[in-house]
Order: C-alpha cells, then sequence, then structure tokens
C-alpha cells in the first residue's frame, strides 16, 4: 500500500512522461543492438551482407528455393570483391525426396565453369543405409567434383549415440563408393552438442554460422556459410554465401580426382 502513496504524491504527468522515455529507451536499445544497419545480425536485411576477411575463395550453395537459376550470370557474378569459385547443391533428402531443380543446377553449374558439389539433407529417423544408396542413384559425381556433402542438422528424436552411429553409416557406404570422406555441414551449435566426437575428426566440415565476423568453431574446418542473405547476380532473392578455409589449388586437390570405376548402385530400395 505504501508504494501506492508513493506514486500518488507525484502529478500524473510526470509518471506518463518518464514511462514514454523508458519505452522510447527501449526501442532505441533494442534498435542499435538489434535491428540497425550497424548490426551484423540485420546488415544483410539493409543489403549489406558481411564477408569475413582474409579469404578468396567463395561460392555459394543453392536449391529449388532460389528457384530458376540464371547460370551465365552466376558465372560473371561476385561476392563483395570475389568471384563465385564453387556451388554446392542439394540433391535428395531422406529416402525419397529428389530436390526439382538438381538435375538442371548440376549440368548447369560445371557447363558454366564452377566447381560443384551435392549434397544430402539427412532425416535422422530414416534408414541411413536407405538414404546412402537413395543419394548414390540419384546423384553421379565425377572427377573435378567437391566431395559428397551429408547436411546434418536435426536430432529427428534420437539420442547422440544414435544420431552418430547413423550419420557415420552414410559416410561409411559414401565414402566406399567415391573412395573421398564425405563433407559433413552442420550448424556451429549443433557440431559442438550432436557430432563432437573423434571418430569425425577426419572429415572435412562445413560449419554455418551466421552474423559474426570470424567462425568460433576451433577445430579444423574446410567451409563456412558466413551468411543466408547474400546477393548474386543471375538468382533471385537471397542465396546462402560460404567462404573456403584455404587457397584455390587447396580446393582442387579437395575435389574428387579419379574414379576407379562407373559407380553401380543396388536398387534395393
Amino acid at each position: 500500500m505504501d508504494r501506492w502513496l508513493f506514486f500518488r504524491r507525484w502529478p500524473s504527468w510526470t509518471l506518463w512522461t518518464g514511462a514514454l522515455l523508458l519505452g522510447v529507451a527501449y526501442v532505441l536499445f533494442f534498435y542499435y543492438f538489434f535491428v540497425g544497419p550497424s548490426s551484423l545480425r540485420w546488415k544483410a536485411f539493409y543489403g549489406d551482407p558481411v564477408y569475413p576477411e582474409g579469404f578468396d575463395v567463395h561460392g555459394i550453395d543453392v536449391s529449388h528455393y532460389q528457384d530458376e537459376i540464371d547460370w551465365e550470370l552466376v558465372r560473371n557474378a561476385s561476392l563483395d570483391v570475389a568471384p563465385v569459385t564453387f556451388v554446392f547443391i542439394k540433391a535428395t533428402e531422406g529416402a525419397s525426396l529428389l530436390d526439382e531443380n538438381f538435375n538442371q543446377n548440376f549440368y548447369e553449374a560445371k557447363q558454366n565453369g564452377l566447381i560443384r558439389g551435392a549434397y544430402h539433407f539427412f532425416i535422422p529417423d530414416v534408414d541411413a543405409k536407405v538414404q546412402a544408396r537413395f543419394f548414390l542413384k540419384q546423384v553421379h559425381l565425377e572427377p573435378g567434383d567437391l566431395p559428397p556433402v551429408l547436411d546434418v542438422e536435426k536430432t529427428g528424436g534420437l539420442t547422440v549415440p544414435q544420431l552418430q552411429k547413423a550419420v557415420k553409416t552414410w559416410l561409411d557406404m559414401v565414402e566406399a563408393e567415391y573412395g573421398v570422406k564425405p563433407i559433413i555441414y552442420t550448424g556451429y551449435k549443433f557440431k559442438l552438442d550432436y557430432l563432437d566426437a573423434p571418430v569425425f575428426n577426419a572429415y572435412p566440415y562445413w560449419i554455418a554460422h551466421y552474423y559474426v565476423e570470424k567462425l568460433a568453431y576451433k577445430g579444423k574446418w574446410a567451409f563456412w556459410q558466413h551468411t543466408d542473405c547474400g546477393k548474386v547476380n543471375g538468382i533471385r532473392g537471397n542465396v546462402d554465401c560460404n567462404i573456403f578455409n584455404g587457397s584455390y589449388e587447396d580446393l582442387m586437390d579437395l575435389t574428387i580426382q579419379e574414379l576407379d570405376c562407373p559407380i553401380e548402385v543396388e536398387d534395393t530400395l
């Protein structure tokens, strides 16, 4: 009761003015730290995506969400001041979904001189062996292409050991066919929470970590997806942008060098 008596001593206009000033201060604080153009999180929203400094090899990743792509324009486009050198293309998801634009994107990327790769979106609660066979049936990588990629972002209700076992099963089957270790794509925090095991240390990592000037991940990594709001000529709307942790020669060394024999996958789906 004493609290209300204290406030009643003040004229009502002072209370309203104080409340208004607090509200304005809150809005300004929120804008400055989370919305304003100086905020890393929203720079891309204002048409100014952040490109990490100190890296020379840049690329993008696409799927049907980018709709039809003008690959000739992409070939001549640039990310900040660097050309688009490589592209990862969504191929498959789970045990039956083929990205509707994969075949066209995969073909056009190579025709326009880009180093290409293909990724599979992993569904944890679907048999990993079936997913691996489906990917290998739909995707036929060639010498000069980047290693196959496994995109792991969800647990599907699996425990950490169960998830790691399923992921390793897919990786082993695909590596056995291509003779190269697949790339693991995952988020920075997801990697630490679910894939932080020595068994995965030998694989090249592609880490997603947005709105930061420097990748916080301390382990070895090959690619960094640093924004999902990039702009590239030839692509309508936003596109994910990536950098490679090395030189162009290092990137070429990572690509598939040769295949001993054509890949044949039994149709057991």
